[in-house]
């Protein structure tokens, strides 16, 4: 039986697990948009599913009341999109980190987005490894001192909302863990969207990388004026490095995968496994 809620508070989502991050994370504020998002449509928990990977961001599963999935590194995508796929009927959010997502998991990003599958994806971003204590990630900024890179980054930094725009994601949105309640209503656009939506979210960590001063400088809201049906405008605002612009990007309906996978099963045939036999004999 669905679990109806009235009149549902942030509360009602959270579990009686206390999250465990450090003092002043970021994530704190991610997963208060996230319950804010959840109450403000009223998503029956029971119906509703958060998948994870592996890091400090992919505890939230725990934190919530909603089910939950917390999957091995870099593996939530491929557990949320056979949910949505096999149970249409439900909320699918998968979260995780910029190293769950873009290092170990960048190939199944890649291909969730080009499926347009129904799922919201919220990734926390902190430009380094927090669980591991304190190594780059494919965000870190070229020339980032770290542990595991004490003469700098050599590599280029990695660009969440250009990719998610490249790979024709249908709902691109960034928000900052600083500003929960406009967060929350992004993480709401993004569930109430059919689609594959992309929700970047910078999400500071003050313990082995603190970014809340340089984003605090540099997040800039989008302009009103912004046509988030222009994929060529939200490009250009997503190659601005100079500004961290957050807001919708791009948003495009399309038909889904799992809606055309149901079509598909709607109209297909009895499979015949005699006749098919047949044809090889």
């Amino acid at each position: 039986m669905t679990q109806t809620i009235i009149n549902p508070t942030p509360k009602d989502y959270k579990s009686e697990v206390k999250p465990t991050w450090c003092p002043g994370c970021g994530d704190f504020g991610v997963l208060n948009a996230t319950l804010r998002g959840l109450s403000g449509m009223k998503l029956a928990p029971d119906q509703t599913v958060v998948v994870s990977g592996i890091g400090c961001s992919s505890r939230f599963p725990h934190f919530m009341k909603t089910f939950g999935f917390h999957s091995v590194h870099g593996r939530a995508l491929p557990v949320a999109q056979g949910l949505k796929i096999s149970r249409p009927d439900l909320t699918v959010v998968a979260v995780g980190g910029d190293g769950d997502f873009f290092s170990i998991g960048a190939g199944h990003l890649v291909h969730a987005a080009l499926r347009n599958i129904d799922i919201t994806v919220v990734v926390m971003d902190n430009e380094i490894y927090g669980l591991t204590k304190g190594q780059t990630s494919p965000t870190s900024p070229h020339g980032h001192v770290t542990k595991s890179t004490p003469y700098g980054l050599m590599a280029s930094q990695f660009n969440p909302i250009a990719t998610a725009l490249s790979l024709n994601v249908s709902f691109v949105a960034r928000g900052y863990s600083a500003k929960p309640k406009d967060l929350a209503a992004l993480i709401e656009q993004g569930i109430q969207h059919k689609g594959f939506s992309f929700i970047h979210a910078l999400s500071p960590c003050p313990t082995f990388y603190h970014t809340f001063d340089a984003w605090d400088a540099s997040v800039t809201p989008i302009s009103p004026e912004h046509d988030i049906a222009d994929r060529g405008q939200a490009m250009t605002l997503a190659l601005d490095t100079e500004k961290q612009f957050t807001g919708v990007f791009f948003r495009q309906e399309r038909e889904t995968m799992d809606q055309a996978a149901q079509k598909l099963a709607e109209r297909a045939k009895p499979f015949d496994i005699e006749q098919y036999i047949q044809r090889y004999a």
